[in-house]
């Protein structure tokens, strides 16, 4: 569903060249939950852009249900449901107005919107502030409000780029609920994130980023038996020490 291949990108400041992103390549089936891992720079944001469309890569290309994003960004955007820890909502709309804002902006009919709608705030709990304006919800009630917009148009894909940033226990648990659903549902999942803890318990894959490159890729067993860590983090303060 998701194919990444060979995807750069560099960024100029100061005189110097940043590679960003340095050839990665991997694919995600429907019905897995990829985690594409590794420490704030290492390319996981920047990735994700590219395979969105709202980033440009230097090589490489990204595909999402066989459209090519460099071709065809609004067909690949129409199949993503994009969550964001620094994604905003509008303030002066209701959530219930913001949800129909966004099923308009995917062609969605009113009767599929309104069907997806109910089902989406029985699944997130919405409803004791469907009709409150965005501006006074909690950041746990906001957190749910995004995970619903990424639903609305039903996509096959879901990104989630550092979805538990700033969450409670609570908080986090509604994310970790809603990523096993969408599995179920047989959709593609990536979560980009640096809380390695938290993917152990989530991914099925692993991509582990350092420095822009993928240095290793595989299931928790294939990379312990690779390395002969026994947690992503103890991984990653190898590479730290290098």
């Amino acid at each position: 569903m998701i194919a990444v291949h060979g995807l750069t990108k560099r960024f100029y400041g100061g005189g110097r060249e940043i590679l960003a992103v340095d050839r990665v390549s991997f694919a995600i089936p429907p019905g897995e939950v990829y985690g594409l891992l590794g420490p704030n720079g290492a390319g996981k944001t920047t990735t994700i852009r590219m395979v969105v469309g709202l980033l440009r890569p230097d090589d490489g290309y990204a595909e999402v249900g066989g459209f090519r994003t460099s071709d065809v960004p609004d067909e690949v955007k129409s199949r993503i449901g994009l969550v964001s820890a620094s994604a905003g909502l509008y303030p002066s709309l209701t959530v219930k107005e913001m949800l129909w804002f966004f099923a308009d902006l995917y062609g969605m009919p009113p009767a599929a919107a309104q069907a997806s709608l109910s089902r989406l705030s029985d699944l997130l709990q919405l409803a004791d502030f469907l009709d409150r304006r965005c501006a006074t919800l909690s950041t746990g009630q906001r957190q749910r409000v995004t995970l619903a917009r990424a639903l609305i148009h039903d996509p096959p894909v879901i990104l989630l780029d550092e979805p538990t940033r700033g969450l409670d226990v609570i908080g986090t648990q509604v994310v970790f609920d809603y990523i096993r659903h969408v599995r179920s549902q047989g959709k593609a999942v990536m979560v980009s994130t640096h809380r390695l803890d938290e993917a152990e318990r989530l991914c099925d894959r692993f991509g582990l980023l350092h420095r822009g490159r993928l240095r290793l890729e595989g299931t928790l067993d294939r990379l312990q038996a690779e390395t002969g860590c026994r947690t992503l983090v103890e991984m990653f303060m190898r590479w730290h020490r290098e």
